[in-house]
């Protein structure tokens, strides 16, 4: 059967640019920072959408427009140590360690692409990062979690209530440095506190899911990393995948899903071959 084309866009010429094409280069992408990691001993995993398209269709899910991984704290640390001297030139990553200006809200980093456009179907917090809008692949946090809900809450909430207050300001193109330095020390802070703890989980600037019912995973199940088939090489996913996706996504989550939801959802508009929308260009901005 053949396969469907996802289109993100149609030029006037038109020529199409498909969800195949951006994961092509999130693809060479990821491939560039596999090859960091293992070189550095940096162990990290995908995660969300992109787990669950390694284990159901052996690479992307056919309209997923993203990529994402995961690694512990420890690791994070270390990977930004060793991205400043061995990224190469062709990409450029952001996070509130290297650049203020950084949403601190949620993912950690955004590894992006020189030399491409994209602009993300997201109007709370645009990219304040003007040094490039490209391609990107989101890195995000796993760290320790408080076995029970009840300790976990009061730091929840703390960043629930913290984060729109940042996003006001971001909003007001005000950089409040010091909130976002409490926002993020709120969350190494809650992570120090449970470190040993049996469970691990999105590091909490991770606000949009109920602080009552946060997602966490055990340690055991999540780690040590193994490898799958994505595409036409190897990544690192959980060591239990499947309990993993359960508690993500429900026990259904190899079940097809309904036609009015097999779309792409993150990009509004792109470019390949451009590093600011392809109208500017034309227009010789």
């Amino acid at each position: 059967m053949e396969k469907k084309e996802y289109v993100l866009k149609e030029k006037a010429n038109g020529e199409k640019i498909t969800v195949r094409d951006v994961q092509n280069v999130l693809l060479e992408m990821i491939q560039d920072i596999d090859e960091i990691c293992r070189k550095n001993n940096i162990e990290y995993v995908l995660t969300g959408g992109s787990t669950l398209g390694a284990i159901k269709f052996g690479g992307f899910i056919p309209w997923d427009d993203d990529l994402d991984i995961a690694m512990m704290r420890d690791q994070y640390k270390k990977f930004i140590k060793v991205l400043k001297k061995e990224l190469p030139d062709k990409y450029v990553f952001h996070c509130f360690e290297v650049n203020k200006k950084y949403n601190v809200a949620w993912p950690a980093m955004k590894i992006r692409k020189k030399g491409t456009y994209i602009k993300e179907a997201n109007t709370l917090l645009p990219n304040k990062c003007d040094d490039c809008d490209g391609i990107f692949i989101d890195v995000f946090i796993y760290d320790y979690l408080s076995n029970w809900t009840i300790i976990d809450l009061p730091f929840r909430l703390f960043n629930t209530i913290l984060m729109p207050i940042i996003v006001f300001f971001e909003n007001l193109n005000i950089n409040f440095i010091l909130l976002k330095r409490i926002y993020r020390g709120n969350a190494i802070l809650y992570g120090k506190l449970n470190r040993g703890s049996n469970y691990i989980g999105d590091e909490i600037t991770w606000t949009f899911r109920s602080p009552l019912h946060p997602l966490k995973y055990r340690r055991k199940k999540m780690f040590p990393i193994k490898y799958v088939k994505f595409e036409n090489i190897m990544l690192p996913v959980q060591n239990d995948a499947h309990e993993y996706l359960v508690r993500r996504y429900g026990a259904n989550y190899m079940d097809p899903l309904p036609e009015h939801k097999m779309k792409p959802k993150h990009i509004v508009d792109i470019s390949l071959t451009t590093d600011k929308p392809e109208e500017e260009q034309a227009d010789g901005k």
